[in-house]
């Protein structure tokens, strides 16, 4: 009951974040769950197994809000889908102990990815003319191999991609690559059930998993509107990588005082990292009430 709670827990903080910022779901949970001392093959496994559950309940939230552009979902998922599968199957083939430190290493670079691309200011926007085929589709192949073997990747590969392009609305980019996450749980999990048959897969931490996800996908889906992305987007990146170094360090069996040295130099720049993207999101704040401001004072003039 207790590893029962603790994987609930994981599972909705994991939701939460990726909600709101459209990533991270498989980064979070899978550290939650590597951490716990299941194998790369089986975190993933669960992690997806779960996400087949959650992405629904998430996709149905941000489509009741209006998130979802569904010509984004299929054209992205599609291929995402493919290149799951294919990741699944590639990394059942792995034997455990190349594959910790390989997964490790994906999601330690995908926390620096996330906590970088939400502690620097926004791209300004575009016009929203939309996103083409011939860039979706071989972002949701790459996306969708590296998602299923990292135990995560579909939101970090995919959203920052098209946010960068300011072609498409950021809740909508958000609401489409978590709503698309469907496919690919789908076809990851396909591929890890027949590739890991001769294995024992723990139904009760892809249970809490999917239970804490569902009952986070609501508020995620309203979150996104109402919370600055880049503060949960540093936080969430700077708890991913200072997770997955200590994985590193211990497969690397690294001698004292290193790992000190390590741990200080992440919690400092993520602290570093946090203050600034407070500083920034308040400055903005305050510049938007002096517009405001000057708005009816122009007007009344």
């Amino acid at each position: 009951m207790q590893a029962f709670l603790i994987f609930a827990i994981g599972g909705f903080i994991a939701q939460l974040v990726d909600g709101s910022l459209g990533m991270a779901y498989g980064v979070t949970s899978t550290t939650i769950l590597l951490t716990a001392g299941l194998t790369p093959a089986l975190a993933s496994a669960s992690v997806h197994l779960a996400e087949i559950g959650t992405s629904v309940a998430s996709g149905i939230s941000h489509w009741r809000f209006g998130n979802v552009d569904w010509k984004i979902v299929l054209t992205l998922g599609v291929p995402g889908a493919i290149g799951a599968f294919l990741g699944a199957t590639a990394l059942s083939n792995i034997s455990t102990e190349a594959a910790e430190p390989w997964m490790s290493t994906i999601l330690l670079a995908l926390g620096v990815y996330v906590l970088l691309r939400f502690a620097i200011r926004p791209l300004r926007r575009r016009q929203l003319t939309g996103v083409s085929p011939k860039l979706l589709a071989p972002l949701g192949l790459v996306a969708g191999f590296v998602d299923a073997t990292g135990g995560g990747g579909w939101g970090p590969v995919s959203t920052p991609t098209l946010l960068s392009t300011g072609k498409v609305e950021p809740r909508k980019v958000i609401g489409s690559v978590d709503t698309s996450e469907f496919l690919i749980a789908v076809a990851a999990s396909l591929g890890f059930l027949l590739s890991l048959a001769d294995q024992k897969l723990s139904w009760m931490t892809v249970g809490a998993l999917l239970l804490g996800g569902v009952l986070a996908a609501p508020l995620a889906a309203y979150l996104v509107r109402i919370v600055p992305m880049r503060l949960i987007g540093v936080g969430a990146g700077g708890l991913i990588v200072l997770t997955n170094a200590r994985t590193l360090i211990k497969a690397f069996d690294l001698p004292a005082p290193t790992p000190a040295v390590i741990y200080g130099a992440i919690v400092v720049a993520w602290v570093a990292a946090l203050a600034y993207t407070i500083r920034v999101i308040i400055s903005e704040r305050r510049e938007i009430e002096d517009l405001e401001e000057e708005v009816p004072a122009t007007a009344h003039s």
